[in-house]
Order: C-alpha cells, then sequence, then structure tokens
C-alpha cells in the first residue's frame, strides 16, 4: 500500500520498487536543497540514505529547508533531518554524518552509496565532491539555486559524461560566490531544484536515466522556466576525468577556490582606521543630539523598504556617485553617517563619498544595522 501509486506505473512497476528498496544515496547538505531530495528519496523507498551535513539548524532556516522545525533549532543539520526521514519512512536506513565532508575522508565515506547528491552552497565541496564520484565511479547530482534561479545536473553519468571540473575548470572568486544570506533565495526554488534532484536519482538507480548530460537552467519568471542546456563530452585535458588525470584525494579545495569565504559578519565588525568608523551606540548619541544628522543607507532600495533608520536617505552602493543630491544642503562641518547591513558596503560608500566630498566628514558604522538592533534598539528588525 504505501508504494503502490508508483509501482502500477508501467515504466516504474516492481521490479523499480525492488531496486529504490536495495539503492543507497548520499546526500551531502541538509539544508534549502537536501531536505526536499531527502524528503521525495524517503517517500520513494530507496533503502538506506546517509545524511552529511555539520551546521545547525537556525531560525532562518525554516523558510526553506523543510524537514527542520522550530523544536530542532540548534541541533546539527544532519541529526535534524534524519529524525524527520525516519518518522516519515521508519522502514529505510538512515547514516547521520553530523560533519562537513573533507578529502582525507570523502572517498571512503561515500564509497558504500550508489549516488552522490551535492546539495551543498560552497565551490570547495563542489569539486571535491565531483572528483570524489570519478575517482569512485559513481553519478553525482549537483543542484544550485539563489533568488529565483536554479540549476540542476548530473555530473560523471555512465561513467562518461563531463565531470564539474570539465565545465569550471577554475573556481570564481571566494569574494563572487554570493551566499542565500547576502543574495536571498525564495523558498520554493530550492524546493524544486531539490525534488528534482531526487528525480534525477531515482531514474539512475531504476535505469530510467537517457544517459544525456545536459544542464538544467530555471527561472522562476521565465516563460517557460526550464531550459535544457546541452553539455559537451569529457574534456580530454580534465585534471580529474581526462586523458591523464591528476587530481589526488589530498589536494586543498579550499585553497584551490581562492580560500575561504569571508565572514561578513566578522568582516563587518572591523573597527578599522582610527576615526573612519564609529559604534552604532555613537551613532545612536549623535543622532539624540542631531536628529537631523545626514545618515546615508547603502542597501538596495529592497532591503531599505524592509526597514530603515528614520530620517535616513537611501544611496544604494551602485549609485554612490549620487551622493551630491543629498548633502548639497548640508552644513559644511555636519558629519555623514553611512550605514549597510553588516557594515561591509558602508566601508567601501565611505571611502567613495570622502573622493566625491573631499572637505566632509564621513563616518560609517562598524557592524552596521545589525549592530544598531544589538546596542541600540532592540526591537529594530534583524534579516
Amino acid at each position: 500500500m504505501r508504494y503502490g501509486r508508483q509501482m502500477i506505473i508501467p515504466e516504474f512497476g516492481l521490479p523499480g520498487q525492488v531496486t529504490l528498496q536495495r539503492s543507497s544515496v548520499a546526500v551531502v547538505g541538509a539544508g534549502g536543497l537536501g531536505c526536499p531530495a531527502l524528503q521525495y528519496l524517503a517517500c520513494a523507498g530507496v533503502g538506506t540514505l546517509g545524511v552529511f551535513d555539520g551546521d545547525i539548524v537556525e531560525l532562518s532556516n525554516l523558510q526553506r529547508q523543510v524537514l527542520h522545525t522550530e523544536a530542532r533549532l540548534g541541533m546539527n543539520k544532519a541529526e535534524s533531518a534524519a529524525k524527520a526521514i525516519q518518522q516519515i519512512n521508519s522502514r529505510i536506513k538512515v547514516n547521520v554524518y553530523p560533519h562537513h565532508l573533507i578529502s582525507s575522508d570523502a572517498a571512503s565515506l561515500l564509497a558504500a552509496y550508489d549516488a552522490i547528491l551535492d546539495c551543498t552552497d560552497n565551490a570547495p565541496t563542489r569539486y571535491l565532491l565531483s572528483d570524489t564520484a570519478v575517482r569512485l565511479r559513481k553519478p553525482l547530482v549537483s543542484g544550485a539555486a539563489q533568488m529565483l534561479e536554479g540549476q540542476l545536473c548530473v555530473y560523471n553519468l555512465d561513467n562518461t559524461g563531463p565531470c564539474y571540473r570539465c565545465l569550471f575548470p577554475k573556481p570564481p572568486p571566494a569574494q563572487a560566490m554570493g551566499s542565500c544570506e547576502e543574495t536571498g533565495i525564495l523558498g520554493v526554488v530550492t524546493g524544486i531544484i531539490g525534488s528534482m534532484q531526487a528525480l534525477e536519482t531515482i531514474k539512475i538507480l531504476t535505469g530510467r536515466h537517457d544517459g544525456k548530460p545536459v544542464l538544467l537552467i530555471y527561472s522562476a519568471l521565465g516563460s517557460p522556466p526550464l531550459r535544457p542546456i546541452k553539455l559537451r563530452s569529457r574534456s580530454p585535458s580534465c585534471i580529474a576525468c581526462g586523458s591523464f588525470p591528476s587530481a589526488t584525494p589530498e589536494s586543498d579545495y579550499v585553497a584551490f577556490c581562492g580560500g575561504p569565504t569571508p565572514n561578513w559578519v566578522s568582516e563587518g565588525l572591523n573597527p578599522g582606521d582610527a576615526g573612519s568608523r564609529i559604534t552604532a551606540s555613537e551613532l545612536g548619541e549623535a543622532l539624540r543630539v542631531k536628529p537631523d544628522s545626514t545618515v546615508i543607507d547603502v542597501r538596495p532600495p529592497t532591503e531599505f523598504g524592509i526597514c530603515h533608520l528614520p530620517g535616513s536617505t537611501n544611496i544604494p552602493l551602485k549609485d554612490i556617485a549620487r551622493i551630491g543630491e543629498a548633502v548639497e544642503n548640508r552644513s559644511p562641518k555636519s558629519p555623514i553617517f553611512v550605514v549597510c547591513r553588516l557594515g561591509n558596503d558602508s566601508q567601501v560608500a565611505a571611502s567613495k563619498i570622502k573622493e566625491l566630498c573631499p572637505d566632509a566628514v564621513v563616518k560609517d558604522v562598524i557592524g552596521g544595522l545589525r549592530s544598531w538592533s544589538k546596542e541600540v534598539d532592540q526591537t529594530f528588525p534583524i534579516y
């Protein structure tokens, strides 16, 4: 009764269900992509699931990471997802790996699984998983999502399709890899891509995949929303799957990808040069003494519309050259205060304003509006 609705499909049948029961899938990442993928793989009856994640459940995750709950805030994501999966289907086996994969143990941990799902959001892990999948001769079902867009691809398909390095031999700069926290994400987009990862995996396991390597591009506002891109065959010069592979399990993937992803919260809290930055508390005192002070908010208009300081003017960082319009009527000795979300863009903007207005006293706020919420006004929204 549990699997009857899919077993009566002519292309699936009892043999397909038995194959799934005997199959095992490793899902690396139990976040926005991993949650829907795990959910549908568990519902479909995949016999063994391995869940890898070293992060904990946070409140901001619940908008899209559908296996986690308010009751499990602070719990490791792999453990939280495993609890949810076992509540969905107690017949399957779930192996929990509450840590991030590293190059020294990736191959040994993933060798036991028939397929690997890349549900992560960082370049070093993507390269690590791709190289490992090639060495283990296993398919890698990779997904990605950001803002209103996503993509899906199966790498190393049938051990003849291209790997991730074939398409992207050089990683983008670490600073260019925006996260969901920085760029935003509509939760249902991760649901669509993660569910499609589960579908591709089921097709591969049951022998229903056509074997053609394709990159699917998804756009929530596109018409049609899905666009397939036919991929070229393996690159002979690829260091992972080419004619003369040279990638090794001990490769330093973080260094290869330009170093660790910047911690923008910590970066924004850097005091900087003496006199160039002020604390949120100091800004609060300055505004108490002079409520009509010039405050420039350099966040995008959408974020400014969510919350902003009373009396502040929104000039997005990309439009900071328009600063003259906002300060032309100010007193020459009146300082210009610059704020952003975390205190990073404000530093760039303050430097530019000093170039455009050499006579101005410009101060930007350490930690941005998040520090304002902590130090001055605890009711100010954090998003």
